[in-house]
């Protein structure tokens, strides 16, 4: 069966960091969603975002549009709970996907089916032995290992036919986070299962050849030296990262930081903020009003949910946006990649040099381009502001 898509979940508690959505969610409320969304066979797209991932997605809008039009976000790494700690877009403890799994696999409630899809050729036929034999709360239904060729040829009628006659609940893809991520864009429509999810190591971990750092490990934030020990080849990648990551706390985070404190807002600011909704025949036409934070973003939330499935273009006015934070850039990413996803136009005006300058230092700056740019503005609008 395809599954059509549907509007994205704009009541989610989202935090922007280094311009991707993330969710306030625990481990354990990450377990809980999965699960349900297993149990009600309902649509399901998991990303697990790290470092390496946030550092590709500022370049790469197609890798980023793909954790935009995700489901679930969980911070997959250390770095990016500190970044949102600094910025004032926590979330409440990293979410690791391997720790994912292994949870769902340790809870001792009804199975959900997994398929494996990826990994070294024999490593998924071993993780779903070892899987069954071992997990109370997983049971492995079928494999694949497509090898290395791309992923139109990982695509095929029959690789799509073989995952969907085991009904499986969730398939766990391991091809590298932007194939991955890619294949599951591509092919997530075609497939009956509910949950689907880039999850990287895991089929090595699950297979045993590769061994997860230790709980000490982990809590001491030095599970990446534990991985380059496990597998060296991983040590140029973490460099790399490392040296991206410094750049984006001298560059971004810091003064991100330091802009966020100089310009919060007061109660009062808060209190006199304002949506001004307009429904125009060519476009509906939101206009925020002052500082925008957590505390009032939902009228934001309503808004968009309720122009979900408008297909009139989305304008947003942010000539009088005097401070957004983190909660208000990740709904409006969330928005931005439902456009994208119905091929509906969205325009910014009004953008005043404090607020383009917020946008680049959160590395949200692409919400601030109009989506369909060659599309005709509709009338009556205010020219797009420099």
């Amino acid at each position: 069966m395809t599954r059509h898509a549907v509007p994205p979940d704009f009541g989610r508690d989202v935090r922007c960091i280094l311009g991707l959505p993330f969710d306030v969610v625990t481990l354990a409320g990450a377990e809980h969603q999965i699960r349900q969304a297993a149990n009600e066979e309902r649509r399901y797209f998991l990303s697990t975002p790290n470092l390496n991932f946030a550092v590709q997605c500022v370049d790469d809008h197609q890798f980023r549009h793909s954790v935009l039009q995700s489901d679930l976000s969980v911070a997959d790494g250390w770095p990016l709970v500190l970044v949102g700690r600094m910025i004032g877009a926590g979330v409440p403890e990293r979410v690791a996907g391997a720790t994912l799994f292994e949870s769902l696999c340790s809870t001792p409630k009804a199975p959900v089916k997994v398929y494996f899809f990826g990994g070294p050729d024999g490593v998924a036929a071993r993780a779903c032995e070892r899987v069954n034999a071992s997990a109370r709360g997983v049971r492995c239904v079928g494999y694949q290992a497509p090898g290395y060729g791309s992923v139109e040829q990982m695509s095929t009628e029959d690789v799509i036919r073989d995952i969907n006659s085991t009904k499986p609940d969730f398939v766990v893809v391991s091809l590298g986070a932007k194939k991955s991520q890619e294949w599951i864009m591509r092919n997530r429509s075609r497939m009956t299962a509910p949950v689907v999810s880039n999850l990287g190591a895991v089929v090595n971990f699950a297979a045993g050849v590769v061994r997860r750092a230790p709980g000490w490990v982990q809590r001491a934030r030095l599970e990446w030296m534990w991985r380059i020990q496990q597998e060296p080849v991983l040590w140029r990648r973490y460099v790399r990262d490392g040296f991206a990551f410094l750049r984006i706390l001298l560059v971004k985070v810091i003064p991100l930081s330091l802009h966020m404190r100089m310009h919060a807002p007061s109660v009062d600011d808060l209190a006199n903020a304002r949506l001004d909704v307009e429904q125009l025949s060519e476009a509906l036409f939101l206009r925020l009003v002052g500082p925008w934070t957590l505390h009032n973003v939902e009228p934001l939330r309503a808004a968009l949910r309720r122009s979900a499935n408008d297909s009139r273009p989305l304008v947003i006015d942010l000539s009088a946006l005097t401070y957004a934070d983190g909660a208000v850039l990740g709904t409006l990413s969330l928005a931005h990649g439902w456009c994208h996803v119905k091929g509906k136009h969205w325009w910014i005006l009004g953008i005043t040099s404090r607020i383009r300058r917020l946008f680049r230092l959160a590395s949200a700056d692409y919400l601030l381009q109009p989506m369909m740019p060659n599309q005709r503005r509709p009338e009556g609008l205010a020219p797009h502001a420099a």
